[in-house]
């Protein structure tokens, strides 16, 4: 059976579409890769640093150097009750570093997500241009059957009315 130029024209874009098709590379991998040693650094910081443990941390550790300048004997206090001066001074340290660090961990974090977004765009054109091939292919095929259909003399309104049975 010879194939007609739109057949082939059809195949040959079905053909293209299976050989343009890249393959997937993993943005998480791709991002990494393309990160300098500071912003590792300050993604592993925000990483961990939005946690429950560090929290824990945190709170367990104000909880002990409050408990101990509250409940130790007055000469092992080495931060005052309710002055806490030094306690406010590791903590506004600790703010004022974690502020900015986090803030560019999420930038960088930031700049994953836009690449995942844009390789999402890329999947979605991708699947357009196939699900146009096939619906190409559907309606050539429609195409050919109504042909078929006509050549054979059977009338599309008998067949719909059977059910898509072959009229005896």
């Amino acid at each position: 059976m010879a194939t007609s130029p739109t057949a082939q024209s059809l195949q040959k874009s079905l053909a293209e579409v299976r050989r343009g098709r890249p393959t997937m590379r993993s943005t998480y991998k791709q991002h990494r890769e393309s990160l300098g040693p500071l912003d590792r650094l300050a993604v592993w910081i925000t990483e961990r640093v939005g946690t429950m443990a560090f929290f824990r941390i945190i709170f367990i550790w104000t909880v002990l150097w409050l408990g101990w300048n509250f409940l130790a004997p007055e000469n092992l206090r080495f931060d005052p009750p309710m002055g806490f001066v030094f306690w406010l001074f590791i903590s506004n340290v600790v703010q004022i570093l974690l502020m900015p660090l986090i803030m560019v961990g999420q930038n960088v974090q930031g700049g994953h997500a836009e690449l995942r977004a844009e390789r999402d765009l890329e999947i979605n054109v991708k699947a357009e241009k196939e699900i146009e091939i096939i619906l190409t292919h559907l309606e050539y095929q429609n195409a050919m059957l109504l042909q078929m259909m006509h050549k054979l003399d059977v009338k599309t309104d008998r067949v719909l009315a059977t059910g898509g049975e072959a009229p005896n």
